[in-house]
C-alpha cells in the first residue's frame, strides 16, 4: 500500500513521468518483492558512485553486467557442477540461486569499471555532463551594452 501520493505532482510537471516511475521503483512499488541479493550504493565522490552486490559463492565467469542506455543490470547464474562430487551438501544458508538485479542511472552517469572481492561485487559509476549541458556565461544586449550573466551564479 502506498504511504504517498504523487498525484498533485504530475498535475504540475512536464515530462518528468519517468523521474516519478523511478520513485515508484525505489519505493518498491514495482511488484518486484524480492530482495536477493542485498546491495549498497555509496557516493565516493562529487560525481563518482559506487554499488556494491554481495554475490558470496559467484565466480566472475557466473556474472554478468551490461549498461544499455540509463539502465544497468546485474544478473548471476551459478553453473552447475558436472564433476562427481565426493560430498553432499547437509544445509544450504549460502544462497546462489539466478538473480538479475535491475538499476536505473540518471542522465550522464557511465559504468567505468567493476570488480568482485571478498563475495562483494563492486560496479563504479561516474557522472559526466557533457561541455553543451554545462551551465555558461550569456551575454545580455541591447543599445551596444552588454553585460554577462553568469548561469552558475543564477
Amino acid at each position: 500500500m502506498r504511504t504517498f501520493d504523487l498525484a498533485p505532482l504530475y498535475r504540475s510537471t512536464v515530462g518528468f513521468d519517468r523521474l516519478f516511475s523511478l520513485v515508484d521503483q525505489l519505493a518498491g512499488h514495482n511488484g518486484n518483492a524480492s530482495g536477493y541479493p542485498p546491495y549498497n550504493i555509496e557516493r565516493t565522490g562529487e560525481d563518482a558512485y559506487r554499488i556494491s552486490v554481495a554475490v558470496a559463492g559467484f565466480a566472475e565467469n557466473e556474472l554478468n553486467i551490461e549498461a544499455k542506455g540509463n539502465t544497468l543490470t546485474i544478473s548471476g547464474e551459478k553453473q552447475t557442477k558436472t564433476e562427481d562430487q565426493k560430498s553432499e551438501t547437509l544445509y544450504r544458508g549460502i544462497a546462489a540461486r539466478t538473480f538479475e538485479r535491475v538499476f536505473q542511472l540518471a542522465d550522464y552517469v557511465h559504468v567505468s569499471g567493476a570488480s568482485l572481492e571478498h563475495g562483494l561485487l563492486h560496479v563504479d559509476l561516474v557522472r559526466q555532463i557533457p561541455e553543451a549541458k554545462k551551465p555558461r556565461r550569456v551575454a545580455i544586449g541591447g543599445n551596444g551594452n552588454r553585460q554577462f550573466v553568469d548561469a552558475k551564479a543564477a
